[in-house]
């Protein structure tokens, strides 16, 4: 006689046979926010070719004086942070998906992790890459680029700083998650379907900064 099988916490009570509405809901405001930053884009094109066309025939003009400053190389290394933390994000949500919301073994072998680890880890990677944002400001101010000092310095601070307040919202995205896994006496799907929004917003702000390190450190 087979045996039933338990349903992964993400699957239980019929939750599957229809979309949930919180995902439906995040993602429609994801969409605002994505016109909100494809706005940001369009300012700093605009300023760029304003600026451009204004310099004097044969004279650095103010975007090429101005990203000599950047530190590519550093910004690389940072992306790099970002980017890797949506897979360890991904790989939390796969175990919510199966109902395994913590370690079932050693914790030096990542494939006994569970969302806890692979959410905490994607937390302190989304913090190195704020930190890095901070340490990139201290030593651009220092340089004399700030917020008021030129039109680059505007733009570039508010599409990179605006950015840096999603992340940072992420990550106390995370920390409820978290919260609530160890708060709650039993993994339900609801806080499966926590695990998962959040993934969705922490993959559209990495996305985001995939097209401003490219527009901003890459097409200077």
């Amino acid at each position: 006689m087979a045996t039933a099988t338990a349903l992964p916490a993400s699957r239980e009570h019929g939750h599957h046979d229809r979309p949930s509405m919180v995902s439906v809901g995040t993602i429609v405001w994801l969409s605002s926010e994505l016109m909100f930053f494809a706005a940001l884009f369009a300012a700093y094109f605009t300023i760029r070719s304003v600026t451009t066309a204004a310099a004097a025939p044969g004279t650095e003009n103010l975007w090429q004086v101005s990203t000599q400053l950047l530190d590519v190389p550093f910004a690389s290394v940072n992306t790099f942070v970002l980017v890797a933390s949506s897979f360890t994000c991904q790989a939390g949500v796969f175990a919510a998906e199966h109902g395994k919301v913590g370690r079932v073994g050693s914790l030096a072998n990542p494939r006994n992790w569970g969302m806890r680890e692979w959410f905490i880890l994607t937390y302190l990677m989304g913090a190195v890459f704020v930190a890095g944002q901070v340490t990139e400001y201290t030593g651009l101010v220092h340089e004399g680029l700030t917020i008021s000092s030129t039109a680059y310095g505007s733009v570039f601070y508010l599409a990179t700083g605006f950015h840096a307040l999603h992340v940072t919202g992420g990550l106390l995205a995370f920390l409820f998650v978290l919260a609530r896994t160890y708060m709650a006496r039993k993994f339900t799907h609801e806080q499966a379907v926590s695990a998962i929004v959040v993934s969705y917003y922490w993959h559209f702000v990495d996305v985001v900064w995939i097209a401003l390190f490219a527009t901003i450190y890459l097409l200077k």
